[in-house]
């Protein structure tokens, strides 16, 4: 479509009218691009860990119910935009066509392989077909096509890496780089769900910029996520705890930490309910940094309010500078974290 469109895909909405695409109800999933956009051949769809495991709950775990769910999502609203967490995710696949006006930050041509560092929940996407759901990484392989307003960011995929073990770790890249803002020398750091991806990476940058005068606390709901924990080294202790139990967790933070509780905690969980737990397990002007897309802000809000606690609560922005370079460089430069990334995501 050789016409003007909004950079950041206003003209994609289709209800309500007046909204930005990711707030949207419904988009406009036509695969014609307009000139200041990118349509891209996806192939894999990495979905937002709270939106799959909504799905794969509402399913009762079966592969084959849950492509229908997102199927019909997608039918539904233009885009990959779980109607129960408000959550997304993100794409991997090939650059098929540059419209002449297009304005991406990062040098692309067709052919490229490109995973997108913006939501599934405000990108046009269109599913042939898909063809498998991978129910241990959170991945769908699929025939789809997608579109990429000028204002989205995504990164080429690195040669040193398998495709589907970079988009794993790109899918969280948000949360390690803001981790390595937070953190500082000698502070305690509470890491909700550390076991998990997003968790793991945290864990690392924690341990890394809180130092050896620092504690990092990983605290995991199974145990194989805090065997997962142990055998990696970056806590100074693991506590297996129920996120959704805020007074359990409070009193499991004290324990090992002689009742002065967290400087800063990071949740990372897929589930809702765990806000409490953050609030509670973070010592009076502290920073509770919530990367979880299950999230209600108004919980957390309302919540640590209701009990008196003063701290600092941020949204966790799966966005900032170089976040994707920071990810991927952290996943390097740890033995432990490739080889453990590579066993469960490449």
């Amino acid at each position: 479509m050789e016409k003007g469109a909004c950079r950041y895909g206003t003209h994609r909405v289709l209800e309500p009218r007046g909204v930005l695409p990711q707030p949207a109800w419904k988009i406009d999933n036509t695969m014609e691009i307009y000139d200041n956009e990118l349509l891209i051949d996806v192939d894999t769809l990495n979905i937002d860990a709270a939106s799959f495991t909504q799905i794969r709950k509402q399913a009762n775990g079966d592969a084959a119910a849950m492509a229908e769910i997102m199927l019909d999502i997608v039918a539904k609203r233009g885009k990959h935009h779980n109607p129960v967490t408000g959550s997304g995710g993100m794409l991997m696949g090939t650059v098929a066509k540059i419209g002449p006006r297009w304005e991406g930050k990062t040098a692309v041509k067709a052919g490229d392989r490109i995973a997108t560092l913006v939501s599934l929940s405000l990108t046009p996407l269109k599913i042939d077909r898909i063809k498998k759901i991978h129910l241990d990484r959170e991945q769908a392989e699929v025939e789809a096509q997608a579109v990429l307003f000028s204002s989205g960011i995504y990164a080429v995929l690195p040669p040193d890496m398998t495709p589907s073990l970079a988009l794993a770790v790109l899918d969280v890249a948000g949360a390690p780089a803001q981790t390595a803002r937070l953190v500082r020398p000698g502070q305690t750091v509470l890491v909700i769900g550390g076991g998990g991806k997003s968790g793991m990476l945290c864990m690392y940058e924690a341990k890394k910029r809180a130092g050896v005068t620092g504690r990092v606390i990983g605290m995991g709901s199974g145990e194989g996520s805090c065997a997962r924990m142990r055998a990696m080294g970056f806590a100074d202790a693991v506590i297996r705890a129920d996120a959704t139990d805020p007074l359990q967790v409070m009193r499991a933070v004290a324990e090992v930490t002689d009742g002065k509780l967290a400087d800063v905690t990071i949740n990372c969980v897929n589930i809702p309910g765990t806000e409490m737990a953050s609030v509670m397990a973070t010592k009076d002007g502290g920073t509770v940094y919530f990367f979880s897309m299950a999230t209600s802000f108004t919980a957390a809000a309302l919540g640590a309010e209701g009990i008196g606690k003063d701290v600092t609560m941020l949204i966790g922005n799966g966005y900032c500078k170089d976040h994707a370079v920071v990810a991927l460089n952290t996943v390097r430069e740890s033995p432990v974290l490739w080889n453990t990334f590579n066993a469960l995501y490449a």
